[in-house]
C-alpha cells in the first residue's frame, strides 16, 4: 500500500501537504503511519493516511492541521450529484477497512464538506475553525480587508520600532521565542520539539517552509512565524513573540510579508485557525474568512492506552 501511495505522491498534486508522504515521515515516523486505498482499474480513486501511534488507534499527529480522505479529482464537466455519490460509495469502501481499528480521530480538510457516510457508521462529529485568506496575490485587496488595528501595528512596526523582517532566521532564536509565547498563555506546551525541528530542516531543503523573524535596530527579536506551502495553500504552522516586546506590532508585519512572499507559489494563505480567544481574534482581524472543518471520531481510548500513550511521548522527546 504505502509504495503504490508513495507513487501517488510523486504525481498528484492535488493532496495536502499534511497528507503526504515526506511529511507523515517526519511528523509520525516511518513506521507509524500506514494508508488505505480504494482502487478502480489499477487506478487510485480514494486514499486516507492514518497515524498509528499504538496499535488500532488512529489519531491526529503534531503540527499537522489536517488529514482525512483524499479523493480523485473529478473533470470540470461533472455533475455535483454524480460527484457526491461517487464520494459517499468510496468512503463507504474506505470505512468497510477501518472497522479494524477501534479508535480514530481525525480532523478533515475543510474541503471535506460531507461526512454523513462517517455518521452512518457511528461517528461522531465536532466542527472547528479555520481562517483563509484567499487571493493573496492582490495585495491592495488584501490590505483593504485588513482591520485597521492590523494595518496600524504593520505601519508602527515599520516607522516607529525600526522593525526588519528576515527570512530563514536561526532555529534556535524561533524555538526561544516560541517558549516565551507559551508561557505568557499560560499553555503548556504539548508539541514535540524535536519533531518541530526535522520538519524545519525538511521543508527548507524542499523549499516548502522557513521561519521569518522580526528584529529591531539593537538586534533584538521580536516576533517570529514558521510558514509551509504549496501549490493549493500555504499555512501558519507556529509562531511566537517576546512577550516584552508585544507594543511593537512585529508579529503582524512578519506575517503580511510572509504573506506576499509566499504568494509566489500559492493564492491562498491559512492561517489554521485557534481555540484562544485573542489568537482567533488577530487572525480574523486580517480579513481572513472562517472556514469550517470536521473532526470526526469513534470509539473511546481506554485508560491503559492513554496512559501509554502520554508515556511514549514523553520517552520519544
Amino acid at each position: 500500500m504505502k509504495d503504490k501511495y508513495h507513487l501517488l505522491c510523486n504525481t498528484e498534486t492535488s493532496i495536502p501537504i499534511f497528507s503526504r508522504d515526506w511529511w507523515l515521515d517526519t511528523v509520525c515516523g516511518k513506521d507509524k503511519w500506514e494508508v488505505l486505498l480504494i482502487e478502480e482499474k489499477e487506478r487510485i480513486t480514494a486514499a486516507i493516511p492514518l497515524y498509528c501511534p499504538r496499535q488500532g488507534i488512529i489519531s491526529m499527529p503534531f503540527y499537522t492541521q489536517t488529514m482525512g480522505p483524499w479523493f480523485s479529482p473529478e473533470s470540470e464537466d461533472t455533475k455535483y450529484t454524480k460527484a457526491l455519490s461517487r464520494r459517499q460509495i468510496l468512503c463507504k469502501q474506505l470505512l468497510n477497512e477501518l472497522k479494524s481499528y477501534p479508535h480514530f480521530l481525525q480532523n478533515f480538510h475543510y474541503g471535506i464538506t460531507d461526512w454523513l457516510p462517517f455518521y452512518w457508521e457511528g461517528y461522531q462529529q465536532t466542527t472547528r475553525y479555520t481562517y483563509l485568506l484567499k487571493n493573496i496575490r492582490n495585495t491592495e485587496a488584501i490590505l483593504e480587508n485588513m482591520s485597521s488595528n492590523i494595518r496600524r501595528n504593520i505601519t508602527k512596526a515599520k516607522d516607529k520600532y525600526r522593525i526588519t523582517v528576515k527570512k530563514g532566521i536561526s532555529i534556535e532564536e524561533f524555538l526561544q521565542v516560541q517558549k516565551q509565547t507559551f508561557e505568557r498563555q499560560q499553555v503548556l506546551n504539548k508539541e514535540d520539539t524535536d519533531i518541530l525541528v526535522k520538519l524545519i530542516n525538511i521543508c527548507r531543503k524542499r523549499n516548502q517552509g522557513d521561519i521569518w523573524g522580526g528584529y529591531d535596530e539593537q538586534g533584538r527579536l521580536h516576533a517570529a512565524a514558521f510558514i509551509v506551502w504549496q501549490e493549493s495553500s500555504a499555512w501558519y504552522l507556529a509562531g511566537g513573540g517576546d512577550p516584552a516586546l508585544r507594543k511593537s506590532g512585529a508579529h503582524s508585519l512578519i506575517l503580511w510579508e510572509a504573506i506576499r512572499y509566499v504568494s509566489q507559489y500559492t493564492d491562498t494563505f491559512d492561517f489554521e485557525g485557534s481555540m484562544i480567544p485573542g489568537v482567533e481574534r488577530f487572525f480574523r482581524e486580517f480579513g481572513a474568512i472562517q472556514t469550517p472543518f470536521f473532526t470526526i471520531t469513534k470509539g473511546k481510548l481506554s485508560l491503559l492506552n492513554r496512559a501509554c500513550l502520554k508515556i511514549g511521548r514523553i520517552i520519544n522527546r
